[in-house]
């Protein structure tokens, strides 16, 4: 199932276990939140659009960080004026990871949604542990696009794998996606 929402004068389509960089949220770390604009929400021939929102209907996330994203630059320039103004801004950030989505709003579809597949891979996981080893089993990846330099390399190490230390922040990530599937 999956659902459009609308946060931050923006709109996302998500499902569950996606991960989210919104506009910044009044929420600390850990802590769970709601987004009750949901522009449509369902699956194949189940899809539901609101006018403009699905009544009842909510998205549940979780926050995993909240930060700064990269700088811009902003200058302005007026020739023969001897006027030049520069200026850097970080706009800020919250990562959410969706834990599940409701079209009724109710709580306890939010912890079945999330239940489910936590079951489904729980007994698929058993017998791959049984052929391989315990530290062959590949961590949660956390969003790697929000790590700086220092922090991919160090992911990289911690999880074997062979990256080029003075490689551009693009280039590490698709080696660390690329080595983790």
């Amino acid at each position: 199932m999956y659902a459009v929402i609308e946060t931050g004068g923006k709109q996302y389509r998500v499902k569950a276990g996606d991960q989210l960089r919104v506009e910044k949220l009044s929420a600390e770390k850990g802590a769970s939140v709601e987004f009750d604009k949901v522009l449509v929400v369902g699956e194949g021939s189940d899809v539901v659009i609101g006018t403009p929102y699905v009544d009842a209907a909510k998205v549940f996330a979780k926050v995993i960080e909240t930060g700064k994203g990269d700088k811009v630059i902003i200058y302005k320039y007026k020739a023969k004026k001897d006027y030049r103004k520069k200026q850097g801004h970080r706009q800020p950030y919250t990562l959410v990871e969706i834990e599940g989505i409701s079209p009724s709003g109710s709580d306890v579809e939010k912890k079945e949604a999330k239940a489910a597949p936590a079951e489904k891979p729980a007994a698929e996981a058993a017998p791959a542990e049984a052929e391989a080893p315990a530290e062959a089993t590949p961590k949660k990846t956390p969003s790697l696009k929000s790590m700086r330099k220092a922090e991919l390399i160090e992911f990289a190490k911690e999880n074997g794998i062979e990256i080029d230390e003075k490689a551009t922040n693009a280039v590490m990530i698709e080696t660390i996606e690329n080595a983790l599937k």
